[in-house]
């Protein structure tokens, strides 16, 4: 196969326990289980699991047990053992097996997450990891997870995103795109693995780069549509933009609704989340949805077959935010500065689910 985180506000907790986008391709009296399958796919930033040993390669400085942060074992176990929390209860509203397959960011390297998926509330589901070391300067990457029962990998690699500042002409380094190709059940399927260069800098003084990511994502999945118009591609990542902004609407052209969806158009999935004021992220007194997920039309499409998007889901749950002091409403996230407040991640995960006929 060709390879081609500020100002204190208080935000009121929302009482969804589930956002789920309001126009799910399939109507819930679609859903029997005698006639169809269930899976599931999702992202979730885990906020910096770094291991506690010293690195050469990466900016690790802070999460060592003499850093800033004074991490140490015990906080290392106690981070793990909330981000197998979660990550074990995603999905399992429709799903036993929960996510078949999750990309993640803001990971130290392959080790953090081979203790992930040996947690005790995983073990069972026999995860197995893609991942690459990124150029990124503070040393943090993107992988992929996935259950062998749903998912046969037949390669991956790292696409890199090039990045020179239109103003300074200097080179700068982000994390490259995670590209991995198999079979889900049968049905080939295609997967990016993204996080968008940040915002620092400001919004519009840092948007040339999340550009240029978009635009690595798209000429990729032109690649891949050009040999197949129907091919199944699922593009997700902490992109650092909403689904409105000029990165997702304009670069890769990822429209919000699949009324009239042409050859070669992308699908994205939170569109009406955000429009509907639910996000991933909360920032002074409002919420971004930064974390999603982009289909191609061969997963909406029930003429292409196989596999079908039935629904996205923002999975918040009260104990995934905070619920006293300033940040009340925000993510219930693993330090405040440089407060140990043992939570879990300042993005909440998101996740879709895809239904199969039953042959």
């Amino acid at each position: 196969m060709n390879f081609l985180f500020s100002r204190i506000a208080v935000l009121p907790l929302l009482p969804a326990l589930l956002c789920i986008a309001p126009f799910p391709l399939f109507s819930q009296k679609d859903i029997k289980p005698d006639e169809y399958k269930v899976a599931s796919i999702g992202f979730y930033n885990l906020e910096n699991l770094f291991d506690t040993i010293d690195s050469p390669n990466t900016n690790d400085v802070d999460f060592l047990p003499g850093g800033r942060l004074m991490w140490n074992t015990e906080r290392y176990i106690s981070k793990q053992k909330n981000m197998a929390k979660v990550v074990s209860q995603l999905a399992t509203e429709l799903t036993p097996d929960g996510v078949a397959l999750l990309g993640v960011a803001e990971i130290e390297n392959k080790k953090v997450l081979e203790d992930l998926v040996a947690q005790e509330e995983l073990k069972n589901r026999n995860y197995q990891i893609v991942h690459f070391d990124s150029p990124d300067e503070r040393g943090i990457d993107v992988a992929l997870l996935y259950q062998p029962k749903y998912f046969t990998l037949s390669g991956a690699r790292a696409v890199p995103v090039p990045l020179k500042d239109p103003k300074t002409g200097q080179t700068d380094y982000t994390r490259d795109i995670l590209y991995a190709a198999g079979t889900f059940e049968g049905d080939p399927i295609h997967v990016m693995v993204g996080h968008w260069p940040s915002r620092r800098g400001g919004e519009s003084g840092s948007e040339w780069a999340r550009k240029a990511a978009a635009g690595v994502c798209r000429q990729l999945a032109d690649s891949i549509l050009a040999i197949n118009d129907q091919a199944k591609i699922i593009i997700m990542g902490d992109l650092n933009d909403d689904p409105t902004n000029k990165s997702l609407t304009q670069v890769l052209n990822a429209k919000g609704s699949t009324e009239d969806m042409k050859k070669g158009e992308l699908y994205n999935t939170m569109y009406d989340h955000f429009k509907n004021g639910n996000g991933t992220l909360a920032y002074r007194d409002s919420w971004n949805l930064f974390d999603q997920m982009i289909v191609s039309q061969g997963l909406v499409s029930k003429k292409a077959g196989g596999w079908q998007l039935y629904k996205s889901v923002v999975f918040r749950q009260p104990w995934l935010l905070q619920t006293e002091g300033a940040f009340r409403g925000y993510p219930f996230r693993t330090y405040v500065g440089d407060i140990f407040i043992n939570g879990y991640s300042d993005h909440l995960p998101v996740y879709l689910f895809m239904l199969k006929k039953k042959s």
